[in-house]
């Protein structure tokens, strides 16, 4: 069974529709004994960073977040569901996060692509992730694989050995993340047709 975490922040129906589509049996729950009984985890997330910790706080969701990723069964970030699970971020001021994984939230600055044309932000629609690391997440995902992304922020991880894959867009930023049971991407896999597939079931697959 996959929980799916409900804080009233973020595309839950959607990325539950793309589980029930790889054949797993996700529910959309804020119930920490349904979190603590699933077999896998997963923290979805759109909107503001604030806003999201302090639902998760208001619903009683940190306590039994952390505790799910302490039992080491798998835990899969999307999204703000990645950049929650860091220590803090600079969308609209600092504010403290999940502090599962070291460093911050940063904003994308100001830019240009090759043509010299500025790039817009948010970074908004498909771009291709570089492979940092191996990982049974990423089994039959090619390097330069296309996935989407919606965000303005991105991690910045304090320790370089958690970037999974990394991503082009001004600069090369950490666009997923693993280290023991948690993977964590900030594009959003329910959303990349073949290949969100693809890492969905894998998640969906491990142990």
């Amino acid at each position: 069974m996959i929980a799916i975490i409900d804080y009233d922040m973020g595309n839950l129906r959607s990325v539950a529709k793309a589980f029930e589509k790889i054949g797993a049996a996700p529910i959309v729950t804020r119930d920490p004994k349904a979190i603590k009984d699933a077999s896998h985890v997963v923290l979805p997330g759109v909107g503001a960073f604030k806003d999201c910790m302090k639902n998760l706080e208001d619903y009683g969701l940190v306590d039994p977040i952390k505790k799910a990723v302490e039992s080491g069964k798998p835990f899969l970030g999307i999204c703000l569901g990645l950049q929650l699970l860091f220590e803090e971020s600079m969308e609209f001021g600092a504010h403290k996060g999940l502090g599962l994984i070291k460093g911050k939230v940063v904003r994308f600055t100001p830019s240009k692509d090759d043509a010299g044309e500025e790039l817009k932000i948010p970074h908004m629609g498909w771009n291709e992730i570089k492979i940092a690391k191996e990982s049974p997440v990423l089994k039959g995902i090619a390097d330069n694989t296309y996935f989407y992304f919606v965000h303005s922020y991105y991690a910045a991880p304090e320790d370089a050995s958690v970037t999974l894959t990394k991503t082009g867009y001004g600069i090369e930023f950490t666009s997923s993340i693993s280290k023991d049971n948690i993977v964590a991407c900030q594009f959003h896999p329910e959303k990349s047709q073949s290949a969100g597939l693809k890492l969905l079931k894998n998640f969906s697959d491990l142990s």
